[in-house]
Formats: C-alpha cells, structure tokens, sequence
C-alpha cells in the first residue's frame, strides 16, 4: 500500500546561528545560514528521528536541542536529494528490481568495467547521509509496472540502521524498512521542500539586507544574494537532467556480482 512522504525542516533563529571560521575572521554564508534541523516522514516513520534517550543525551545539562531531530545544515539534505533525483526518477527494469533492493554485502567483486558501472548504478539511488552520526542507509529507486488502464508508478525507499558501536545514538524508526509511495508524490515533496527552504531563505536575507551582518562577522550580502538566486534554479535543471544508463554494461556487471567469484564487496 502507498504511503506518503515528507521532508521537513526548520532553521535556528537568526540571532543564534553561528558564524564559520575561528579568530578575528568569522565568516557566514548561504549554506551556514541554512543550520537548523530536518526529518523524512514516511508514512508513520519519521527518519532521522532520534529516540528519548539520544535527546535526553544531547541535551545534557538542558543546551541541547529542544526537538528530537538530526541537527545540521538543511542545505544538505536538499542538496543531496536533487542530486539523487535524476537517477531515482529513472524507471527500474523488471529483472533489475531484485538488485536495485539488495545491499551490497553478498556482492563478489571483479575488477571489470561492467561491475563498476553495475556498482556506481547501485549507488546512485542512495541518499547521501554520511556527514551525520551513525546516520541510516536510504536508498530511493522506481519502478513502473502495468499499462495504461492500471499503471504502478512508486518510488520505493528503503533504509538500513547500522546500530552505534558506542551505544550513545538510535533513531525511533525500525532497524530496517522499505515503503512505496507514488512517484508524483515523491517529486511532489522534494518540490515542497525546495519552495519552503528559498522561501524561508529569502526571508533570512531580506533580514540581513535589512540590518546588516552581525557586528564583527563577514558576510558578502552581494554574493549572497546572487547565489540564492542561482539556487532557484537547482531543482529545474535536476528535473531536465536526462539520465541515461548503459543497461547493457549494468545487466553485466550485475551478472558479475552476483556470480563470480573473488573477495566480498561491501
């Protein structure tokens, strides 16, 4: 069954960002001013969510975070969901989907230029999440199956949480899951995301435009603005990006992975 999908997200008060660089010299700029925290809904699971005890561990003595919420820089996460986007939005073949769905740990790697392409295939429907703590594996793939009269169009994500070898991080999601939820609404919430973010960028700028950079702190208002006006544009020219895949080499390194033998891959 179909469910839905989230990215959501909130920036720290202006006031309390924290300007990058150390010494006389600090420094703010788009993606610093994007610090605050963010999750991924899927249906009754919230990624990226920490448990009660994680939060009650970060805040310590009580100057933690006030939500239970991986803490960074949202930038990140839509940065890297627009990279990820044009390979997640390519369809699947039907003999592939048992592949695309598996980890790497039963691969068997050989050193061809078809298994490489199979591998990098692979990982290209993988969201990026390796800046973050004991962060889970979450991959994104579609598949289309059916005609015209009755069509399955679902972008199907799955993660993986590796648990924290020092006992101090867990997430309130399952170990592992998978749910599908239609492509449409899978684009749908990344381009939610993207309005929200500029908006509450144009927003922070105007601010700054307004009042100036905090005293002693650098910040080049010209440049910021030029490069909010760039990133506008981030998300169509993800959405024209043609994606072309060397089925041909991929099918083969597939066959190569799977079946030959030499030393584990991942």
């Amino acid at each position: 069954m179909d469910q839905d999908i989230r990215f959501r997200f909130g920036l720290t008060p202006l006031a309390e960002v924290r300007p990058w660089g150390r010494g006389d010299r600090p420094v703010l700029h788009w993606f610093g001013l994007t610090d605050g925290w963010y999750v991924i809904g899927l249906g009754e699971h919230e990624l990226l969510r920490y448990s009660e005890r994680t939060v009650r561990r970060l805040r310590g003595g009580g100057d933690g975070p006030s939500h239970p919420y991986v803490d960074y820089y949202v930038v990140r996460l839509w940065e890297d969901l627009l990279a990820l986007l044009p390979a997640a939005l390519e369809p699947v073949p039907e003999d592939l989907a048992a592949f695309v769905a598996r980890d790497s740990s039963d691969w068997r790697w050989e050193e061809t230029l078809e298994a490489e392409a199979a591998a990098q295939w692979h990982g290209g429907r993988t969201l990026n999440t390796g800046y973050l703590r004991v962060a889970p594996d979450i991959r994104c793939w579609r598949t289309v199956a059916g005609d015209d009269d009755a069509m399955e169009d679902v972008m199907n994500v799955s993660w993986t949480h590796q648990p924290d070898p020092e006992d101090e991080i867990e997430f309130t999601a399952p170990a592992t899951g998978r749910v599908t939820v239609p492509t449409s609404a899978f684009v749908a919430a990344v381009a939610e995301l993207d309005r929200a973010l500029l908006e509450a960028m144009e927003r922070r700028i105007g601010e700054l435009e307004a009042a100036g950079p905090p005293p002693g702190v650098e910040l080049d208002l010209e440049q910021l603005r030029r490069e909010h006006r760039d990133r506008a544009g981030w998300l169509r020219r993800a959405r024209e990006y043609e994606y072309a895949t060397d089925w041909a080499a991929v099918r083969a390194g597939v066959a190569a992975l799977l079946r030959s033998p030499g030393r584990g891959c991942g």
